[in-house]
């Protein structure tokens, strides 16, 4: 049936039945965001069996069924927000995933409200204001009105005539709706027979008009809807804490149980915000390049007490100086005269040196493998003659150009005679892109098994050099158009893909050369306990990176 072809008599005359009417349920299922068929057809979105609105099936975008939830799904929601964005002109306003969501959201609490008001007067039922519709328009109009929201929006087609008559004021609501501009094409009404459409709304508005008001303000149905609009008409998220703050005693519990959802909404329209806002600031590895971001703040968080010893009986009367390993035997070398490249040729004359001084303690940074992956970014992003990043590191064992193990305990041994404690550095979130542990233990890491953004691209080099994986930084971070929060890993045997979360401790933009290690997992977190026990063995003095990266609220404020 076309969208303002004519109803037959007989359908016209089953709209008056209580069976065609049908009866609305006191508990109504809660209505995700209704699609229109337009918008199918010109985004390629599945319906529930697969295929798109016009026929199409491999590429098309998720089924509105299949992302329901869109606040949940976020990856459907951003290519959905993705494909949108697609056909934006120049100057026009870009959707988002989280604006999104908040729109779904925005609808179902519509019809919480229209339920609500059911309740409060059963005079202002969608059943009862379907009838005034009807009359208002006349049979043969309010037939075809019907008739062509269920062509339009497919997912009330089975609906009873009431409840596309509440989609239908909802609908209307959206298309208002000023912060919903860029997402409109999604639930753009104007294929509705346009005289139909707007005269039922009239009629709606005139007979609720004279209703018992509802709401907290004094509103009637149709201006309670309208409400959030009004006070926030530039904001999808002012909108949401709008209800939340003013429309809790109304809808009482039905809202409790959105909540949860409404909070992780705004959270994640925060963050989008705060991301259009930031600017890529180069680098490849851990301080590299500029970049600032916002310092996380724990006020109101429940204490999470320290736990350590003392070491009363040398720790206060540690003296610590820190060496750069590398800069350090270069320096030696030149004031030596010969050639010191590892740790075990550091002359006994600078360990006396420095015993002299009253050093009591020497760390050494950079003692770890690195990873290879570090070293060749910087190298394509034009410095040669860089050297892998101290803390994108490959494993936990003392770098092999620096002399390995041996060299290293032959060290120790020589700087305890003088009363030195040797130190290293500890890096507890991440390891590098390529580490041993990315290869074996992939699973370990923050991943998801697609990119997080639409518009991530994975198309460049390999910077692995073990066999068991490929790894590819995301293409805009090449010419710095990105920072991307992700990278891929490939298994070349499985042909699995998974995207792999970089290092990042909330201040500043991720560090492309790291992976960010899953602190939720208990196997994770066990193995960071044995490996820290294992430098501790080797090291009584452990600087942590970032050491804030290991506790339990910066864990669950930063990645959950």
């Amino acid at each position: 049936m076309g969208l303002a072809g004519p109803v037959p008599r007989t359908r016209i005359q089953q709209a008056n039945s209580v069976l065609f009417w049908g009866k609305r349920r006191d508990t109504a299922p809660m209505r995700a965001l209704p699609i229109s068929r337009t918008a199918r057809r010109r985004f390629a979105i599945a319906d529930g069996a697969g295929q798109t609105a016009a026929g199409g099936g491999a590429e098309a975008l998720p089924s509105p069924a299949a992302a329901r939830r869109l606040a949940a799904n976020l990856p459907a929601a951003r290519r959905l927000a993705a494909a949108v964005n697609a056909t934006r002109q120049p100057g026009e306003p870009s959707a988002q995933a989280g604006e999104l969501a908040a729109l779904e959201l925005l609808h179902e609490i519509g019809h919480l409200v229209v339920e609500k008001a059911a309740e409060a007067d059963p005079a202002a039922s969608m059943a009862q204001s379907a009838t005034v519709v009807a009359s208002g328009l006349g049979v043969l109009p309010f037939g075809n009105l019907v008739a062509a929201v269920a062509e339009e929006f497919p997912d009330v087609a089975a609906a009873a005539v009431p409840d596309r008559i509440e989609e239908l004021l909802l609908v209307r609501i959206a298309n208002e709706n000023p912060a919903a501009r860029p997402l409109r094409a999604l639930v753009d009404d104007d294929p509705l027979p346009r005289l139909e459409r707007n005269g039922a709304m009239q009629a709606l508005e005139a007979y609720h008009a004279n209703r018992t008001p509802l709401g907290p303000n004094g509103e009637t149905l149709v201006e309670l809807l309208r409400a959030p609009a009004r006070a926030h008409p530039t904001s999808l998220a002012g909108q949401l804490r709008y209800i939340r703050g003013l429309w809790g005693s109304f809808l009482g519990a039905s809202l409790e149980e959105l909540l949860d959802r409404l909070t992780l909404t705004l959270d994640v329209m925060a963050e989008e915000e705060r991301g259009l806002h930031l600017r890529f600031g180069g680098g490849g590895g851990f301080g590299d390049g500029p970049g600032h971001g916002e310092a996380p703040s724990y006020a109101g968080l429940d204490a999470e007490p320290e736990r350590f010893s003392s070491d009363s009986a040398w720790m206060p009367r540690l003296v610590l100086i820190a060496k750069s390993s590398h800069v350090w035997l270069d320096q030696l070398s030149r004031r030596h005269g010969r050639a010191i490249r590892t740790l075990d040729a550091i002359p006994d004359a600078e360990l006396d040196r420095l015993a002299r001084w009253g050093v009591t303690g020497l760390w050494l940074i950079g003692l770890w493998e690195r990873s290879k992956a570090s070293r060749r970014i910087k190298e394509w992003r034009g410095n040669p003659d860089a050297t892998a990043s101290a803390y994108s590191l490959d494993d936990y064992r003392i770098a092999e150009d620096l002399g390995g193990e041996a060299a290293w305990a032959d060290l120790r041994h020589r700087a305890w005679a003088r009363g030195i404690r040797l130190a290293s550095d500890m890096v507890p979130n991440h390891m590098g892109i390529d580490s041993r542990w990315v290869a074996e233990h992939p699973e370990w890491f923050l991943s998801t098994s697609e990119p997080p953004y639409p518009a991530y691209t994975f198309g460049g080099a390999n910077l692995a050099e073990d066999g068991r994986m490929e790894i590819r930084l995301e293409d805009h971070y090449w010419d710095n158009s990105d920072a991307a929060v992700v990278y891929e890993r490939r298994d070349p045997w499985t042909g699995e893909h998974r995207y792999i979360y970089h290092g990042n401790d909330g201040t500043s933009f991720p560090w492309n050369d790291t992976a960010q290690l899953d602190f939720s997992q208990a196997a994770v977190r066990e193995q960071v306990i044995l490996t820290i026990l294992d430098v501790a063995r080797r090291f009584p003095v452990i600087r942590f990176d970032a050491a804030m990266v290991l506790a339990r609220k910066h864990v669950r404020r930063l990645w959950f």
